[in-house]
């Protein structure tokens, strides 16, 4: 590789920034999501919703490693994708979040465009 880039080589390095910052996000809020793995389910977390938090406190954590050592990027930005249309569909239908403001799915929503360019970056 030389020196100089060639503007394919900055769209690699954009993809790989880009990858590279995805998986940093779910490396740290999956880990974040591991405290579930102690609690019991209750009025405000009932079991169903507790057992799909345990669930991403894996899942978020190996997609974000996956995605960080681009190994197997497409895998790990299939699983972002489709956690982040579940999130979206929550935040949305089941919350009535807006766009924007506290609690928004814009983040969201930024995320799953940021796995779909993955995704086709990978192709």
């Amino acid at each position: 590789m030389s020196i100089l880039l060639l503007p394919t080589d900055l769209v690699s390095v954009a993809f790989a920034i880009l990858r590279i910052a995805v998986g940093i996000i779910f490396l740290v809020h999956g880990k974040q999501k591991m405290a579930m793995w102690k609690m019991q389910p209750s009025e405000q977390m009932p079991a169903q919703m507790l057992n799909m938090m345990k669930m991403l406190s894996v899942v978020e954590p190996v997609a974000g490693v996956l995605l960080i050592l681009g190994v197997l990027p497409l895998v790990g930005a299939a699983a972002v994708a489709i956690i982040m249309v579940g999130a979206t569909y929550f935040k949305i239908a089941k919350w009535g979040k807006k766009f924007t403001g506290d609690g928004g799915w814009e983040l969201d929503f930024i995320l799953f465009a940021a796995s779909i360019a993955i995704i086709l970056s990978s192709f």
